[in-house]
Parts: C-alpha cells; structure tokens; sequence
C-alpha cells in the first residue's frame, strides 16, 4: 500500500472498538473503528468502516471511510473511492479517486528537499532580472 519503505503494521484499531483521546504511534495505524480526539502516527490506514473526528498528522495517509477533522501529511494523502473527509488536507501530494468525498480545502507542502539556501539563491536571481 505504501510500497517498499513502509513499516509493518504495528497499531490496529478494530470496527468493534471506540477510543477517545489522543493517540501518538511510533509506526503504522490502522483504524476500523471509532477514534474521537487527535492522531499523530507515521503511517495511517483508515479503513471503509474507520471514523476519525479529530486532526491527523501524519508522513502518509490512506483513507478509506471518514474523517472529521484535518489531515497533515508531510508526504502524501489517498483519497480511496469510499472515504469522506470533512475538514481541510495540508500534503505534498494529494490523490483522490472518483467517488471520495472531500468537503474542504486542500493545500500543498512544498518539498523538504528544497532548503533555504536554494530559496535564497531563487529569490535573489528573480530580482536582480
């Protein structure tokens, strides 16, 4: 799902079960349950049953069911045809597939590559011209 460099699945939130409060994970999450309050994970998998209300921050995202709340993904956020997100997403790419719902605002990280010394030299070469 995340190819190669993903970690193994580490947290599993199953569709019986109902959390509340906030969740940091060293890994890889997967809900198919009910989370109510805040997570911070590597990797978050939610599931078609999977139902968030809360903001997620995260390195990659697959939504497959629902999220009330904003996602922070400093990699990339899928959007799968079943998910609902209710909220705004921050990412550096941002796929979404025909029959998800996104009901929000949607902004783009620019990449970390880019350091601060390159934005400089950028910005100086576009003035002096």
């Amino acid at each position: 799902m995340f190819g190669k460099s993903s970690a193994k699945l580490e947290t599993v939130i199953g569709a019986d079960s109902k959390i509340t409060g906030e969740l940091e994970i060293q890994g890889t999450v997967r809900v198919d349950g009910s989370v109510e309050g805040d997570i911070r994970a590597d990797w978050v998998i939610i599931g078609e049953t999977g139902r968030i209300r809360g903001n997620v921050q995260a390195r990659m995202m697959v939504v497959g069911g629902r999220i009330d709340g904003n996602i922070d993904a400093s990699e990339i956020v899928e959007l799968k045809d079943k998910a609902q997100i209710f909220g705004e997403i921050c990412t550096a790419k941002l796929t979404v597939t025909e029959g998800a719902l996104f009901d929000g605002q949607s902004s783009m990280k620019r990449k970390k590559e880019t350091s601060e010394g390159q934005v400089a030299t950028l910005l100086a070469s576009r003035t002096a011209s």
